[in-house]
């Protein structure tokens, strides 16, 4: 099996390693903050317990990961690195500088990152062929989807590679072939978010009426049924005909809602403050993180025992 090697030890790097680790390979793991990378057999741990994993299942993932003592060390065996590093443009082109230098020739090196372009992060490399990114969605050991992100220069061999290597693991693999802003799930989410908020500020409801519109009707089905095998399902003739009496009446503002920017400016930021677009009372961010978790854990539960959870 392929040495993997992850840069980073906090929420999505702890994720990733323990993803391998649970399928057998080896993994190692460096973090320039001594604390975080300390702390990675503990986080790896309290996700596996999370997972329902047992003391011997617990052992056996964590002696497959190891604590490597400097970035050189991690990657010098690697054939496939990751870097999840925090989002900072200066410090993952610096990151994979060195990389460069100390992995393999042949090694595979891709970025995790939710938005920022990945030819701009892979700029520092001399030779691109082997460069990609990766954008596992968080908490990448629960949610099955990997973007994986071809820059211009990326070799198709290798994004072939890689996504192998991410399907041999349990993971759904998607190529997007071209390195856009938020590639393909974080653009389909946010398109929603920016009707949702301009719904809200335009009067038409309050937030709890578009939350509660999304889960009690088309968001029962995405998980088994995509928005395009939809239009498919009710017809193109039928979507045609919607979108010409729906599309012009969307929002269009060009940059982030005066609403969203007024709600920040004001210090709601959402949960962590106790009020956004909803008001949060005290124990309440608790209660809906734990009911997502449970979610997420029973869909996960559900795929190792070979049930069908719609990923395809």
């Amino acid at each position: 099996m392929p040495h993997i090697a992850v840069i980073g030890a906090g929420l999505m790097g702890h994720g990733i390693a323990l993803s391998f680790a649970r399928a057998g390979h080896a993994v190692a793991v460096w973090d320039p903050l001594a604390d975080s990378l300390a702390a990675l057999p503990e986080r790896i741990t309290q996700s596996l317990q999370l997972l329902g994993a047992g003391p011997s299942d617990i052992a056996e993932s964590l002696g497959r990961v190891r604590q490597a003592s400097s970035l050189a060390d991690c990657v010098s065996s690697a054939e496939m690195v990751f870097e999840a590093a925090p989002e900072k443009m200066a410090l993952k082109q610096q990151l994979f500088a060195e990389i460069e230098q100390a992995a393999p020739a042949a090694a595979l090196l891709a970025s995790n990152t939710s938005v920022m372009p990945i030819t701009q992060i892979m700029e520092p490399l001399a030779k691109k062929g082997r460069a990609m990114g990766t954008h596992w969605w968080n908490p990448p050991f629960l949610i099955p989807l990997v973007e994986v992100v071809a820059i211009e220069q990326s070799d198709p061999a290798a994004i072939a590679r890689m996504i192998a290597l991410l399907e041999s693991i349990g993971k759904t693999a998607v190529e997007v072939k071209k390195d856009i802003p938020g590639f393909i799930g974080n653009r389909l989410q946010h398109a929603l978010w920016r009707e949702a908020i301009a719904l809200v500020a335009n009067g038409v409801c309050d937030a709890e009426a578009v939350d509660k519109v999304v889960k009690s009707s088309f968001g029962r089905r995405l998980a088994v049924l995509g928005p395009l095998e939809n239009a498919d399902l009710v017809g193109t003739d039928l979507t045609l005909d919607i979108h010409q009496q729906v599309l012009f009446d969307l929002d269009r503002q060009d940059g982030p809602s005066d609403y969203l920017v007024q709600l920040v400016a004001a210090g709601k930021l959402g949960m962590k403050t106790g009020e956004g677009f909803r008001h949060w009372p005290e124990g309440a961010p608790e209660q809906v993180r734990r009911q997502m978790t449970d979610y997420l854990l029973s869909w996960q539960k559900k795929s190792e025992s070979g049930g069908d959870t719609g990923n395809h």
